[in-house]
């Protein structure tokens, strides 16, 4: 009996499998400090954990409406909205089980086969391989390193759309490179999307893990975006609720009305107890969400302090995401290694330490000559993280 020939073009959540590797190592006895993945250590709030019981006792557990249950989409329109500067109601709201579920959902709406989407790369590998399976082109978009962090080489994306293009994908708070667009960045990519009339996925993941003061950008909120972008929300970051599985497609009322289409015949419907417990909490859970941001700025603190303290590494430090992105190229040069998942895997045997590198978040370009890793501090503690950084540093310095 013969498979679908395009299930060679699916890709996989490459963090999962550096982290079976991970796993492998500690089987036979091993110590491993896990950087690899963007999982949350921390407790859901306890609001959350008491009212899903709640319903859950309430017998909120049959099926519910496709779009999901009215009185989460209306908190949650105006929660988004809110924070972003614009006015959003209940019908522009379809709730999803986690935030992956909008990524192939906008494309299986706003892209027919042949059509091109710019993706962001490096970034999360699902927007390529998604692309590519339902019969896209995927057309990479690239980052420029700074003093500060990474940007948006918006000359290239901008020679890199055609007649064919009809998609862009916008990770603000970027995974993995913890990039923070300037308003004039976000205002040159709006103005791309404006002129050459292109749908958004703006990936908001992100959106709320930020550690300073300053009020997060939104491409919504520039004139002519709105109307144009789909914005992906996860509760997962935000109430470390990775595995609970719920999010939402948010965006323009003919965008979302297609896209709960979806819904009915995929999943039927997103957990209804759970998305009760949220409606009643959502508007609440502010203090909670404070303290988690609190504990991953403790963690990201220390990994910058210990990273920093490594010879050959300089890495600064983002005000978003919970993820660092270093340049090793000098460090592979000292240990002789022009290979980084040989490097990859010297370290995790020689220190313990896993981690993912540039090659699991897209296929590097052929110019590309600097080497880079990626280190999540969302599933590790404050003493792991200090002892497995000593022990890479001691390892690296040798």
């Amino acid at each position: 009996m013969k498979l679908n020939k395009k299930l060679n073009q699916l890709g996989t959540e490459t963090a999962f499998a550096v982290s079976a590797e991970a796993k492998s190592w500690s089987e036979k006895g091993h110590k491993v400090f896990p950087f690899h993945l963007g999982d949350i250590n921390i407790m859901t709030p306890e609001n959350i954990r008491e009212a899903t019981i709640k319903y859950l006792n309430d017998k909120k557990n049959g099926y519910c409406d496709s779009k999901g249950v009215p009185e989460l989409r209306d908190v949650l329109s105006h929660d988004v909205g809110s924070k972003r500067g614009v006015r959003y109601n209940i019908d522009n709201v379809v709730i999803q089980p986690g935030g992956k579920p909008t990524i192939w959902k906008f494309l299986a709406t706003t892209m027919n086969e042949g059509d091109e989407v710019l993706y962001p790369n490096p970034g999360y590998p699902i927007y390529e391989s998604q692309i590519r399976y339902q019969g896209g082109i995927p057309i990479p978009y690239s980052y420029d390193e700074t003093e500060t962090g990474f940007a948006i080489d918006i000359e290239k994306l901008r020679s890199s759309i055609t007649n064919r293009t009809t998609a862009f994908i916008y990770n603000n708070y970027q995974n993995p490179l913890s990039a923070s667009s300037s308003i004039d960045e976000m205002e040159a990519l709006a103005e791309l999307a404006i002129e050459n009339d292109l749908w958004v996925l703006s990936d908001d993941a992100y959106y709320e893990i930020r550690y300073n003061d300053e009020s997060p950008l939104s491409i919504v909120n520039i004139p002519g975006m709105k109307e144009r972008t789909i914005i992906l929300y996860t509760f997962s970051k935000r109430f470390a609720m990775t595995g609970w599985r719920i999010g939402a497609s948010i965006g323009p009322k003919k965008i979302i009305e297609q896209i709960a289409r979806f819904n009915v015949n995929d999943e039927s419907c997103t957990n209804h107890f759970i998305q009760h417990a949220l409606a009643e909490t959502l508007e609440d859970s502010s203090p909670y969400s404070e303290k988690i941001l609190s504990e991953l700025k403790d963690r990201r603190d220390l990994c910058i302090a210990s990273l920093n303290s490594i010879e050959g590494i300089n890495v600064p430090k983002p005000d978003s995401t919970f993820y660092l992105f270093p340049n090793i190229t000098s460090v592979m040069e000292s240990k002789d290694c022009n290979d980084l998942d040989v490097f990859r895997m010297k370290a995790l045997k020689a220190t313990g330490v896993s981690f993912c590198t540039r090659n699991h978040f897209g296929k590097p370009k052929n110019n590309e000559t600097d080497q880079y890793i990626r280190l999540a501090y969302s599933g590790i503690n404050n003493s792991d993280i200090k002892e497995g950084l000593a022990l890479l540093k001691a390892w690296i310095e040798e």
